[in-house]
C-alpha cells in the first residue's frame, strides 16, 4: 500500500498526496478502493500504528479527477484546515482541457443545483452560487489548456459551468461529448497556511496522461 500512493508531504498534522484518475476521494457503495482509506492503511503500516487510524478528509476530487489532496492526521488540523476553506484561505487551481473556448480570460458566475449525482445550472433561488476565474493557457485544434481558479467549490462545478458556456472539458461523459476519452482535469496546484505551524504552503504538480501529453510544452 504504500508503494502506491504518491506522498508529496507528509509531518505529525497532514499529508499531501497525489489522487490518480478514476479513483474515489472516499468510499462509496462500489466499494473500490478510495484515497481516504489508502492514506489511513498507508499512515498505519508506515508508522506501526495499531487499531483505528485518524485521518480527516477535508476536501474533494470527483473521481475521474486526478490532483492534488491533503488530508488531516489530527482532528485540529481538520477543523482548522475546513475553517482556511469556509474563509477562502484554502487555494485550489486546476489545468482542464476544453472544447471551442473563445475568450482568453474570463469569470463565471452562476447558481448551482446538485440533482442526484449530476449539477445543473438554475436560479439564486434554488442553486447555490458558483464562481470560478479561467486563463487560457494555449490552443490546440479546437482545444484549449486552461487554468482554473476555484472561488467556490460546488459539486462538478467546474464541468458544468464550462459546459453552459459551451465549452465542455474534453472527454466529460457527463456533460460533454461521450467520446469514452479521460476527463481532462486535473488539480495541479494547492496552496493553504500550514494549520500548527501557520507556514504557507504551495504544491504543484504537472499532469502527464490523455489529452494533456499534447500541451506537455506548457508545464515548465
Amino acid at each position: 500500500m504504500k508503494n502506491n500512493l504518491k506522498v508529496l508531504y507528509e509531518d505529525n498534522h497532514i499529508i499531501v498526496v497525489l489522487k490518480p484518475i478514476n479513483v474515489l476521494s472516499q468510499s462509496d457503495i462500489t466499494g473500490d478502493l478510495d484515497m481516504l482509506t489508502m492514506v489511513k492503511n498507508y499512515v498505519k503500516e508506515k508508522y506501526n500504528k495499531p487499531g483505528n487510524v485518524y485521518i480527516g478528509l477535508v476536501h474533494r476530487l470527483d473521481r475521474p479527477t486526478g490532483g492534488i489532496m491533503v488530508f488531516a492526521r489530527t482532528s485540529k488540523a481538520a477543523k482548522r484546515l475546513s475553517e482556511q476553506i469556509k474563509k477562502k484561505e484554502f487555494k485550489k487551481s486546476y489545468l482542464a482541457v476544453v472544447r471551442n473556448l473563445k475568450n482568453d480570460r474570463g469569470i463565471l458566475e452562476n447558481y448551482i443545483k446538485k440533482v442526484d449525482n449530476s449539477s445543473v445550472i438554475t436560479d439564486e433561488e434554488n442553486g447555490k452560487y458558483a464562481k470560478l476565474y479561467y486563463e487560457k493557457i494555449k490552443d490546440k485544434n479546437n482545444l484549449s489548456l486552461v487554468k482554473i481558479d476555484l472561488e467556490t467549490g460546488r459539486h462538478h462545478q467546474i464541468r458544468v459551468q464550462f459546459k453552459n458556456i459551451n465549452s465542455p472539458l474534453y472527454g466529460d461523459q457527463k456533460y460533454g461529448i461521450k467520446d469514452k476519452e479521460q476527463l481532462a482535469l486535473f488539480a495541479y496546484k494547492l496552496e493553504f497556511i500550514h494549520p500548527v505551524t501557520k507556514e504557507n504552503l504551495v504544491f504543484k504538480i504537472y499532469p502527464n496522461y490523455g489529452i494533456f501529453k499534447e500541451f506537455k510544452e506548457c508545464f515548465k
